[in-house]
């Protein structure tokens, strides 16, 4: 038999908080109430919480304010706004910040009883949905970072070289590029990979909730801390510990991080015991955070301590050759997702999608690919399947290599080789004359990469 829901109800008004207590504890439900948004945030922070039903008007933090940290916090949790008639113009505006549904007052039990039964009702259908797309990612997905291009090659062998150390990683690269994706392979070819890899979004939370998180508290470390709540250093001990967003930490988070890096210790908020942890950070940045040293805006220390080795995550526009393999991919993906009978994409759509210049890097392209798949009617996705933008860019000439300045040689060579190799079929004697060398050193030079290649993929799997 399912547990009954737990429900968080957060009004200033005591005769109606209490109504609807007994109102939602009669119809089977747990009910939690608050006196105000201030306690409702922290009693939501103590987790448990299926639904939040509160008032628009409340004094210090506002109905609106606690959906939005809710949000934050809690993503799968709905909030359902009770607001008087003179408000409803503002309840609207609050869907937009996520909100469920709202109710005016006074509250018909009726109507009240079957957005409720809609909101956990949808609660239950993303999580089944959630855990249903994780076990087909699990059998897609043939590799957690997915290119054969030289600089994506290039990236995984450091990703294999600083993987067997306990040095803290950097990853830097633009937004979508797979940053955390590198930072799980990091942890999947490490000793701790039988260790838990926890990851947290420095920017998606506020500074209070943020310590929280990351340290933990001990009951009644603030009103609605009902129990002790182990934060993320504590969950990643014996493992991988990755910081994504990590210059967005506020100046008063940023030494508390730094006193974890230098002495692997720490306190739980509102807790007197020191805590010690082994743990490995992995951070991760889009920003340049040399140059918020330099403007003060990000501790010195700190930055020397997260740099110790960085990994650079190319943009896609910079490994164009894995953008067939990745579409692939994502087409076989979106495919079995959505029961869809697909073969791939129409020759001229493969030479849009490799010609983009994709600011958004590989997100955007799985968000195309998604877009494509719905919407093919086709076998293939073609042209018309794509986003305007994308089919009507400027396909890369047929023959031409694009190259950017300061690649190295070694890498243009093997990038030229390939893509003749490709254009002939993999004649290498029509290679070899199209390129002005000697068949044999077609040979020679693909034999030494299948062996470098070899070499890692053992590493690897070792």
């Amino acid at each position: 038999m399912a547990e009954p829901a737990n429900i968080l109800v957060a009004d200033d008004d005591p005769g109606l908080r209490e109504s609807l207590e007994r109102t939602l504890a009669r119809e089977g439900y747990r009910v939690v109430v608050a006196s105000d948004g201030q306690a409702a945030l922290e009693r939501l922070q103590g987790g448990g919480v299926d639904l939040v039903l509160t008032d628009l008007k409340m004094p210090g933090l506002s109905g609106i304010e606690l959906l939005r940290a809710a949000k934050a916090i809690a993503p799968d949790v709905d909030v359902i706004l009770l607001t008087a008639f003179g408000t409803i113009e503002e309840a609207v505006k609050a869907m937009k910040d996520g909100a469920y549904d709202f109710l005016t007052k006074p509250v018909q039990r009726a109507q009240l009883q079957r957005v409720i039964r809609q909101a956990l009702e949808r609660r239950d259908l993303i999580q089944q949905n959630r855990a249903l797309q994780q076990r087909l990612d699990a059998l897609l997905k043939q590799g957690d970072v997915i290119g054969a291009s030289p600089a994506f090659r290039r990236m995984m062998t450091l990703v294999q070289q600083v993987a067997d150390s306990s040095a803290t990683v950097l990853v830097q690269g633009e937004s979508g590029t797979g940053k955390e994706l590198v930072a799980r392979a990091i942890h999947e070819r490490s000793p701790r990979r039988q260790g838990p890899c926890v990851a947290v979004n420095c920017a998606a939370l506020p500074e209070t909730l943020l310590e929280s998180e990351l340290f933990g508290y001990e009951k009644g470390a603030f009103t609605g801390a009902a129990g002790r709540k182990e934060g993320r250093f504590e969950l990643a001990d014996g493992g991988t510990l990755f910081l994504d967003e990590v210059a967005d930490l506020s100046p008063v988070t940023q030494p508390k991080i730094l006193r974890v890096l230098q002495e692997g210790e720490f306190e739980r908020l509102g807790g007197t015991r020191t805590m010690r942890v082994d743990v490995r950070i992995v951070a991760a940045t889009n920003q340049d955070l040399a140059q918020m040293v330099r403007d003060r805006r990000f501790r010195e220390d700190l930055y020397y301590r997260l740099n110790v080795i960085t990994i650079t995550v190319p943009p896609l526009r910079e490994r164009r050759e894995d953008i067939r393999v990745l579409a692939e991919h994502f087409l076989r993906l979106y495919a079995a997702k959505n029961n869809r009978r697909l073969e791939g994409f129409a020759d001229e759509a493969l030479r849009r999608l490799e010609g983009y210049s994709w600011p958004g890097n590989v997100r955007e392209l799985e968000n195309v690919i998604e877009r494509g798949v719905v919407l093919a009617r086709a076998s293939l996705i073609d042209l018309a399947d794509l986003p305007e933008e994308i089919a009507g860019a400027t396909p890369l000439p047929e023959g031409v290599l694009s190259v950017r300045i300061g690649t190295p040689l070694a890498e243009v060579e093997q990038r030229l080789l390939e893509a003749t190799l490709r254009a002939t079929k993999n004649n290498k004697t029509l290679t070899a004359k199209l390129l002005g060398i000697d068949p044999r050193t077609v040979s020679r030079k693909l034999e030494r990469w299948d062996d470098e290649a070899e070499a890692d993929a053992g590493d690897h799997e070792a």
